[in-house]
């Protein structure tokens, strides 16, 4: 049996997370990736250079952030396993363990629940904003309900399924490297003009670093929600994003209900595919089942990674 490194960072991070003292005193790993893309940005995506200037500044600005990540978690590994022998894996897994966000993402998720069930439109509006881009100011109880189900859904294999697949297969290297691509999609990744040629690389190369995750985000949370199938075969592909579809779709599915259709950002309403489309209207119900699903979908994650370390 090969050391579950996987299986411990799993663990450590349902049952610990990443504690608010943790992030006050030492913030987040990834708040280092956002300060390296946010000072490559501002040197290298100036608007007095061409788009052409621009696209290759930000080849290398994302080619350089994925090889120093990779080098310095490479060396952390080698220097735990040298340090402390046979048991150095688990010095990885406490490395390993902040690029994975189930606790983080069911604690932001149940408590949009929570205050729509208590009818508190304006704090479930409030509690939104934290985990969606879209404009929250003027969502009804189904509309706060639907974003935080496709934020819920996407996230599982953002947050989750693919760190784990980088970690299972390149090891803490591999999740580290996975989550740098992440930040640099979320930070640079954009089509807006300003970041469409300076960000074509990251947003290219985390729809390649998500291609397989997300499909396999979809089949779990079909499974979990004993559901979803045919809707996710039909509908996975309506979405702009190449990967976001799979495991919103299966959500919905799973679900019975609507998701995506128009969205308003910066104040621009946005017409958007429905996917679902003969679902209901989302509920806050809808959200407390969606978070089960997720629950049992996470579960499944841990048997995969203790199927692997001892088949392995």
């Amino acid at each position: 049996m090969a050391d579950p490194l996987a299986l411990v960072a799993l663990a450590l991070d349902a049952a610990i997370g990443w504690p608010d003292r943790l992030y006050a005193w030492i913030g987040h790993p990834v708040g280092g990736f956002a300060r390296f893309l946010n000072l490559a940005e501002r040197w290298g995506n100036r608007p007095t250079l061409s788009a052409g200037v621009r696209r290759g500044l930000g080849v290398l600005t994302i080619v350089g952030l994925i090889a120093l990540t990779g080098a310095v978690a490479w060396g952390l590994d080698q220097a735990a396993r040298a340090l402390f022998g046979r048991w150095g894996w688990i010095a990885s897994a406490v490395l390993a363990w902040p690029a994975l966000a189930q606790r983080s993402l069911y604690i932001h998720i149940r408590p949009v629940a929570e205050a729509l069930l208590r009818g508190d439109l304006s704090a479930a509006r409030r509690l939104v904003a934290r985990v969606v881009g879209r404009d929250t100011g003027r969502l009804d109880q189904a509309g706060v309900s639907r974003a935080v189900i496709e934020t819920l859904a996407e996230s599982f294999c953002d947050g989750i399924v693919a760190p784990l697949f980088w970690l299972l297969l390149l090891g803490l290297p591999g999740v580290w490297m996975y989550k740098a691509i992440n930040t640099a999609d979320s930070i640079i990744g954009h089509k807006e003009p300003r970041w469409r040629a300076f960000g074509w690389a990251a947003a290219r190369i985390d729809d390649g670093a998500n291609w397989v995750p997300a499909r396999i985000a979809g089949v779990l949370l079909c499974i979990a929600g004993a559901g979803g199938w045919a809707v996710m075969k039909r509908d996975a592909r309506a979405h702009a994003s190449p990967n976001a579809g799979w495991p919103e779709a299966a959500m919905a599915g799973a679900l019975g209900v609507a998701l995506a259709g128009p969205v308003a950002y910066d104040g621009v309403t946005q017409i958007k595919p429905w996917i679902g489309r003969e679902g209901r209207v989302a509920s806050p119900a809808d959200i407390v089942t969606a978070l089960q699903i997720y629950a049992r979908a996470c579960l499944m994650l841990w048997i995969i990674a203790g199927g692997v370390a001892w088949l392995a």
